[in-house]
Formats: structure tokens, sequence, C-alpha cells
């Protein structure tokens, strides 16, 4: 069994994956939100492709086609709130979409069909989100390259990750500590061990207050996104009420923009939790946006809510209806706010059955009276195994 996990590649893990839908470096971001409404998936990959339709027809090994980043929702948020944005936001949204792609070098990676497991791990480790991994998809590469025979302008927005023959999916942590466990008697008796006796609840940890301003949050958002983990909401004695974590911000639609900067976090915690906030949570964000004059951003809010009333002539271009009209409200089913914990004397077997039940990528760690601890994380859990790999080599030999 320990050779078996050893000799793993990545392309085992990709088995099933859907191939990535990706967009255009060169779209705006109102059309990068519209993408994100379309395709209903809370991230979206950004791709840099030196494309020309007779290259594409033909698979030139010249071309170079390259995942840069991707974003959600929340570098949406980030990039609005600030300063220079907030006031024009539509003005924002015509900006190209790669003023808000993060800067972090590394987040996103390529990796080779035959690369392996570790290799993948020692990636995640040194700071990747997401692992590109072409996967071969020959049918659907002779129908992309007829379409682009009578279609060539489709290269100008989004595009099939086609590249010589082959398509890319995507792995991040969830989808390797998901393999870890179907393969977790190969690590025993490590998954029996606490949390706590292996050493990997971080104490440091982002919080604000309940009655905090939820804009005050801004930068931990930031820090919390790129980081994948959470913002902590307590109140004076530390105690844990809930959270405010860029999953659920990513879940969200444009609206939640004005909520952030009008509510509190325990105000914004109520608006996440439902799936259309409650009326009267917007009637306070709509009265607050009057009062310091955020014409824009209640313009925001009016296309929203009323989609069928006239909308201001700055909205009314065609990028914008298709930004409005991008698809469906975003509604994604299950936790919004509340926190899911566990305690210092948990096993980690049963930890990451927790975190990977609720589609999370952390958990916090929490006292018998909710008074916080700290939290753990899939990056300590990989780090965890990572090290256990020394001895797989001994039970090989």
């Amino acid at each position: 069994m320990a050779r078996k996990f050893l000799a793993t590649q990545v392309t085992d893990l990709c088995v099933g994956k859907p191939p990535l839908k990706p967009l255009q470096a060169t779209v705006t971001v109102a059309e990068a939100v519209a993408a994100m409404k379309r395709s209903g998936d809370i991230n979206v990959s950004v791709w840099s492709c030196n494309h020309s339709s007779d290259s594409m027809v033909n698979g030139n090994d010249g071309v170079l086609c390259e995942c840069v980043g991707k974003i959600c929702m929340v570098d949406v948020i980030g990039y609005i709130c600030k300063e220079e944005n907030i006031m024009r936001p539509f003005d924002a949204l015509r900006t190209n979409v790669m003023d808000l792609v993060p800067k972090v070098e590394g987040q996103v990676m390529h990796l080779e069909a035959n690369s392996s497991l570790l290799e993948a791990i020692d990636c995640i480790l040194e700071g990747a989100q997401n692992l590109v991994i072409p996967i071969q998809t020959t049918t659907t590469y002779n129908k992309r390259q007829q379409h682009l025979i009578t279609n060539p302008s489709s290269l100008t927005t989004t595009s099939s990750a086609l590249h010589n023959g082959k398509e890319y999916c995507w792995l991040n942590r969830e989808d390797v500590i998901r393999f870890i466990l179907n393969s977790i008697g190969v690590f025993s008796p490590t998954p029996t061990f606490t949390i706590e006796s292996l050493n990997i609840i971080t104490t440091e940890t982002l919080t604000i207050k309940y009655d905090d301003p939820a804009s005050s949050a801004l930068p931990l958002i930031t820090h919390s996104h790129l980081n994948q983990t959470s913002i902590a909401v307590v109140n004076q004695d530390n105690t844990l009420i809930g959270e405010i974590s860029p999953f659920a911000l990513s879940c969200c639609d444009e609206t939640i923009i004005a909520a952030i900067t009008t509510l509190s976090a325990g105000d914004l915690m109520a608006y996440l939790d439902y799936n259309g906030p409650p009326e009267d949570l917007v009637h306070l964000v709509k009265t607050r946006l009057q009062e310091r004059n955020l014409t824009g951003m209640l313009e925001m809010m009016d296309d929203y809510y009323n989609p069928s009333s006239s909308s201001s002539s700055s909205s009314s271009d065609e990028e914008f209806c298709a930004w409005k009209n991008g698809g469906i409200r975003r509604s994604y089913p299950g936790r919004r706010s509340e926190a899911i914990v566990c305690n210092p004397w948990n096993t980690l077997m049963a930890v990451m059955v927790q975190m990977i039940a609720h589609r999370v990528s952390y958990a916090w760690v929490v006292k018998e009276d909710y008074g916080l601890v700290g939290i753990v994380t899939f990056t300590e859990i990989l780090r965890q195994f990572r090290s256990s790999v020394g001895s797989l080599n001994t039970k090989v030999r």
C-alpha cells in the first residue's frame, strides 16, 4: 500500500475532473464577473494565450498558453473597495481583469501529468493554491479546431484551454487531502493522534469584534483569502461567535460589496446567513450608501434588485448588460457564517473528515466554552503527512 501511494501521479487525481473554462487575460472586470455568474464556479482561471487562428487550428508547437492566475468574488470585492474605486465602481468594472488578479508568485502553478503526488504536495506547501494539470481530450480538441475555423472571433473572450490536443484541470489542497483520506491506513498510527499532540494548531488567528465595522476586516479578508483561512468574529471575551470567510463571500453576488462597506461585522454575518438577505438589512445598506453619497454603489444595488427598472447611462453599455445578465442570482447551499469548530483533543482523522464534509480548508479550535484557541488548516495537515514520507520509504524497502 505504501509503495502504491508513493507511486501516485497527479494525473491519478484528475480522473473525472472537468476541464477548466479559462478566461482570456484581455477581458474586463465586468466580463469576468459575468463569466463567474454564467459558469456557477467560485473561481475562474485567467489565461494569457499567444494565439492566432492559424496556430490554434494547426496546433503549432510555438503557441504559448499559460494560466497566469485565478479570480473570484473576493478579488472583485478587494478591488472595488479600494479608495480610488469605491466612488466609481462602474469605472472599476471597465478595467482589465489583470488589475485584480493577485500578484502572488506561485499561487497557481503548472505541473506535468506525470508529476508525482509528492511533487504536488511540495508545491502546495510552497504556497500554490491551484495546480494546473494537462488532460488529454482529443475528441474535444478536434471539435474545437473545427469551431475555430468557422468562428475565429471566439478567441477574443473566453476559450477552451486546449493547447496541442490538451485541456486542463486543476487540483487544490482539498483534492490532495481527499486522496490521502482514502489512503489513510498508509500513515497509521498518526491519524489517531490528537491535533494538539501533533502540534498543528496555529494560535495566531485573524479576528474581528462583533460590533466592529465590516469594512475594517477588508485587509484581513485579503490576507485570509491568500492563505485560504478565515476571519473569526468574537466578542470581548474572545469567544467565537461566527466567521467571515472568503468562501462565503465568494458565493455571494456583487451587492456584498455594499454590505461590507456599510454594515458591522455582526450584521454582515446575518446578511450572509440568508440565501437572499433580509429586507431590513438591504434597506439599511441603501440608506447608509445614500448618507455617504456612494451613488455608484447604490446604482449597483438598484440594478441587482430592480433589473427591469431603468438604469443609469453608465450601466447601459453592452458590457454592463452582460455583467448584470451574466446569469441567475448566485445562490450556494450550505453554511455561510457558521464556524466549523473542533477541540484540541480531537484526533487528526476526525478533524480531516469534518473539514472534508463541510468543504472547508480549516477548522477553528475552541475550548468547551467556545473560547478561541486557534485554527488548524489543510496546509499544516499536509505538512504533517509530508514529514511522514520518510517512514513510508522505510516500509517500502
